[in-house]
């Protein structure tokens, strides 16, 4: 029996569920990278990077290819970027809704004080 399509989202976005796995992503929206640079960007030990790198090979998040003698990873799909940017776009707006409950709040407690 097929999984239902809401459960293979929720499984989706539990991949995305992890600091290191989220870096990784957006440091390949700017092109393939080598194993050492994420280690240099991240500042994880390469033991945790490889492990978070499986995950997403896995899940077909990113693909893998060998270049000389370096393993170059890249995002799989240009959709992936294009989730990243809705994801940030989605906090900034929940952020400035609640800097402007922050301020309101912050008005109020002032009025209250005269």
């Amino acid at each position: 029996m097929p999984v239902p399509l809401y459960q293979a989202k929720a499984e989706f976005f539990r991949t995305l569920g992890h600091p290191v796995r989220i870096r990784v992503l957006e440091l390949l929206q700017e092109g393939p990278r080598p194993v050492h640079e994420l280690l240099a960007d991240i500042g994880v030990e390469a033991s945790n990077l490889s492990q978070q790198l499986a995950v997403l090979r896995r899940t077909n998040l990113v693909a893998s290819r060998r270049e000389g003698g370096a393993v170059l990873y890249e995002l799989s799909t240009p959709e992936v970027a294009d989730l990243l940017r809705a994801a940030r776009g989605i906090l900034t707006s929940m952020l400035a809704d609640q800097g402007e409950l922050l301020a309101e709040l912050r008005g109020t407690r002032g009025e209250e004080r005269k």
